[in-house]
């Protein structure tokens, strides 16, 4: 495995303690504990779970099929389904095969979330790792309201190497927008990434603008593929769920990258989000640098989660995505 590979995963280890903490430990107790598998076994890893942020959706559908693999298996000792329920999880967590299929075909992306949650950043970071792959990127500022927005991701464009498409702080966002299609459109970019708002005077303002930049880009570049992804920070939990349900309702959302996964965050929640939205995971950031935005790998999340040495086909297949 590459040091920079081994790198990451070490830092995403790090960044799931405090999940792992609330995870492992106590489902290591409730197998070493428990002699045989009943209703309190299943009650105890319902809790711990639930505890662990990974929702109360999540976590039935994975004891549902836990509960099927021991009557299948006849499983008898609770140290024996450990195996069982943590593959579950990654099944829980898989993307599908074209979940980046925007990084092949033109495509306008729309980039959304709150003020705070590494928005603007993650946004560099991937016209960074675009651009490494020679493809045409040019980005689109229209965090018009928030200030220093537009330099911030100015200087991110300056370090990618691209194009950027701004307007004048306090400007209308779906202005900037539109001269950023229109831009694409003529230059023939691979990938126009949109920089949006993260609030305005109210949500119900927010929502509507999204609304209105979102049909401005269907009338203006039809056809094109369309990609939606909610920034959401990874410290905040069941509120990242909630924030990811109001986008949703504004916008189509087509994927999640979940950042400031690097200290204290709250991992659980990656797994709660797709199993209750069904929307994937596809990039996951642990720090400051480029190469600290990834794209998703359930196993090696997993993996992380719950503090499992990878086999070595998994390593090899880790290996080759850098």
């Amino acid at each position: 495995m590459s040091e920079e590979k081994k790198g990451f995963f070490a830092r995403l280890k790090e960044g799931l303690t405090k999940t792992r903490n609330n995870i492992v430990h106590g489902i290591d107790s409730v197998f070493s504990g428990f002699s045989e598998i009943d209703e309190d076994f299943y009650e105890e890893l319902e809790e711990i779970l639930i505890m662990g942020d990974i929702g109360i959706n999540a976590t039935e559908q994975i004891l549902e099929t836990l509960r099927e693999q021991v009557k299948e298996h006849h499983i008898k000792k609770p140290q024996e389904c450990k195996e069982f329920l943590i593959r579950n999880i990654k099944e829980q967590m898989q993307t599908g095969e074209t979940a980046y299929e925007f990084e092949h075909r033109q495509s306008v992306v729309l980039v959304i979330g709150v003020n705070g949650v590494g928005k603007t950043t993650s946004i560099g970071k991937l016209a960074g790792k675009l651009k490494s792959q020679n493809r045409k990127v040019l980005l689109a500022a229209a965090d018009t309201f928030r200030a220093a927005a537009g330099e911030q991701l100015t200087e991110w464009a300056h370090r990618a190497g691209v194009d950027i498409i701004g307007g004048k702080e306090g400007s209308d966002p779906a202005s900037v927008i539109f001269d950023a299609v229109t831009a694409a459109r003529a230059r023939n970019v691979d990938v126009l990434l949109c920089d949006t708002a993260g609030r305005l005077h109210n949500k119900k303002n927010l929502m509507e603008e999204l609304k209105k930049i979102n049909r401005i880009i269907d009338k203006e570049f039809p056809g094109v593929h369309r990609e939606n992804l909610v920034v959401l920070d990874g410290t905040t939990g069941q509120n990242a769920l909630q924030q990811a349900r109001e986008f949703g309702a504004a916008a189509e959302l087509t994927g999640i990258i979940l950042t400031k996964m690097d200290g204290t965050a709250k991992g659980g929640i990656a797994v709660a989000i797709q199993s209750e939205l069904k929307i994937p995971v596809k990039y996951i950031g642990v720090g400051e640098t480029i190469e600290d935005l990834q794209k998703f790998d359930a196993d090696q999340f997993v993996n992380a989660l719950f503090d499992v040495k990878p086999d070595r086909e998994e390593e090899e297949g880790a290996q080759e995505e850098v």
